[in-house]
């Protein structure tokens, strides 16, 4: 089964350094790119990534946004480079407030930066606005690491009706990634958009890096343990939910992320 598949990726070699997250996001789409299947690859621009090293240049056609976080104008970068090798584009959301530090989230003393949770609402309406101005629509929506975690929320509850992503299916990553530190404590109030209220943020109650991806889980329609260590009350949280689970495997052909695809849209096709 051909496909659109949209990848949300907090991390992608070799743009960032090797780790498990890195890795899948660099490789998983282009197995996928090769089964015939289209893929749109979305990542942060962090001041860490190196603009000229890796030929990053500006889409000016997709920048000039403004996206709104906070009761604040932020302007919308959209820049873009080329894996040569594979003929696969990265898009780069960026934004001088909230990318350009050279670090990823934290400081050079190790503190988490206060505004990450600013900086993934800005992430998750970047993308979102963004792949509506590229008129693609995708039929899978993979979402990588936290930073993206609001993506499922808002595809469901705020984009909804739009037909760019009313009938995307979502998949959640689950990586050993947690963090200790809270977000904001006004960080449900910054997320809220038409549509969104007080019941639907209740998994985000304790501003945590858990509650932030149960809030994520709740609006996936399918689970992936992409890594061993993942946290076990989260995929606790998953089966607890009845959501349907790629169980962690070291296989790295990739082959049975495209069959849990197909799976997941499998269902889709038997309810409509």
């Amino acid at each position: 089964m051909k496909k659109n598949i949209l990848y949300i990726a907090q991390e992608i070699t070799p743009y960032l350094p090797e780790t498990p997250m890195s890795i899948i996001g660099r490789y998983l789409p282009q197995k996928m790119q090769e089964k015939g299947n289209q893929i749109r690859l979305f990542m942060p621009r962090y001041g860490l990534v190196k603009e000229r090293r890796n030929q990053l240049h500006e889409v000016i056609r997709l920048s000039g946004m403004n996206i709104v976080v906070n009761d604040m104008d932020h302007s919308l970068v959209i820049k873009v480079a080329s894996i040569q090798a594979v003929r696969m584009q990265v898009y780069f959301i960026d934004n001088e407030d909230y990318f350009q530090r050279k670090a990823m989230f934290r400081d050079e003393e190790g503190n988490f930066f206060k505004d990450n949770d600013e900086r993934t609402i800005f992430f998750a309406k970047g993308v979102m606005e963004t792949i509506k101005k590229l008129r693609w629509t995708p039929d899978i929506i993979h979402v990588n690491g936290w930073l993206g975690s609001l993506i499922p929320l808002y595809a469901k509850k705020v984009y909804y009706d739009d037909p760019i992503f009313s009938d995307a299916k979502i998949i959640v990553s689950l990586y050993d990634e947690e963090f200790e530190e809270k977000f904001q404590p006004g960080m449900k109030k910054k997320i809220k958009m038409d549509n969104i209220d007080d019941t639907d943020l209740k998994a985000m109650d304790k501003n945590s890096y858990q509650g932030l991806m149960k809030l994520a889980m709740n609006y996936a329609d399918g689970v992936i343990i992409a890594q061993e260590n993942a946290n076990q009350s989260l995929i606790r949280y998953a089966k607890k939910n009845n959501k349907p689970i790629l169980e962690y495997s070291d296989d790295e052909n990739y082959d049975k992320y495209n069959d849990f695809y197909d799976e997941i849209l499998s269902v889709k096709a038997k309810t409509n």
